[in-house]
């Protein structure tokens, strides 16, 4: 049976740039071990599995290596598919069944509006091996259910990480979220995220771990989120 299958530069205006995530169009859900072969062929950070049903979307994401509960920039492309192919017109919403809940995209000129839910950080205890890891140790740790959230004084020591993504992978989390104030009037702050335990040693741009994020500065810097 053939399968489309897209590839979309998430977050970008032009070819090349901002994070590429596999868009595969399914008519039928397909096992998982079929759809894991098939994000590990495409070796891009996310694949995306939308299936029709009802009106909506059953949406599963994976990396080459794992399935995800929740991602950002492969949903934005799975949307962005469905419309350029008309399986969805231009104005009808994007609704996405998915582990995470329903997650939603919508056109607004030029621009997609998606719906992805808070997953705000507690403070938490650095686990064993996490400095090791991070070469560094961060002046905040928090978790919620998927990733730590790292905070460093300085912008500057965020681009600095040279992490050891095989001590990294060992740590019982998906990923790490490495953050800061930015240094640039243009920005509020900066983020890299790493996740070797799913096979993405960094991720170009993580629009799941803005989830975090976005309510941590938010409150941090007293805007909304």
């Amino acid at each position: 049976m053939s399968v489309q299958i897209y590839q979309v530069d998430s977050f970008a205006g032009e070819p090349f740039r901002g994070n590429p995530a596999g868009v595969c169009l399914l008519d039928a859900p397909r096992d998982e071990a079929w759809m894991q072969n098939v994000a590990a062929e495409m070796n891009l950070s996310e694949t995306a599995f939308p299936v029709p049903g009802n009106g909506e979307f059953h949406l599963r994401w994976f990396t080459p290596a794992a399935e995800v509960a929740l991602c950002g920039h492969a949903t934005l492309a799975a949307a962005h598919v469905l419309w350029e192919t008309g399986v969805l017109s231009g104005s009808e919403s994007a609704r996405f069944q998915t582990q995470s809940g329903l997650l939603t995209a919508s056109r607004a000129g030029e621009w997609i509006e998606m719906n992805f839910p808070a997953k705000p950080e507690e403070a938490c205890s650095p686990p064993e091996g996490l400095e090791a890891a991070l070469g560094i140790r961060p002046n905040y740790l928090g978790r919620n259910e998927f990733d730590y959230m790292a905070l460093f004084k300085a912008a500057s020591e965020v681009r600095a990480l040279k992490p050891d993504f095989a001590k990294m992978g060992q740590l019982p989390v998906r990923g790490i979220i490495a953050t800061a104030p930015s240094d640039s009037e243009s920005y509020d702050f900066i983020s890299r995220f790493f996740a070797p335990a799913v096979g993405v040693d960094e991720d170009p741009v993580t629009g799941s771990a803005h989830c975090c994020l976005a309510p941590f500065w938010g409150k941090g810097l007293a805007k909304p989120s």
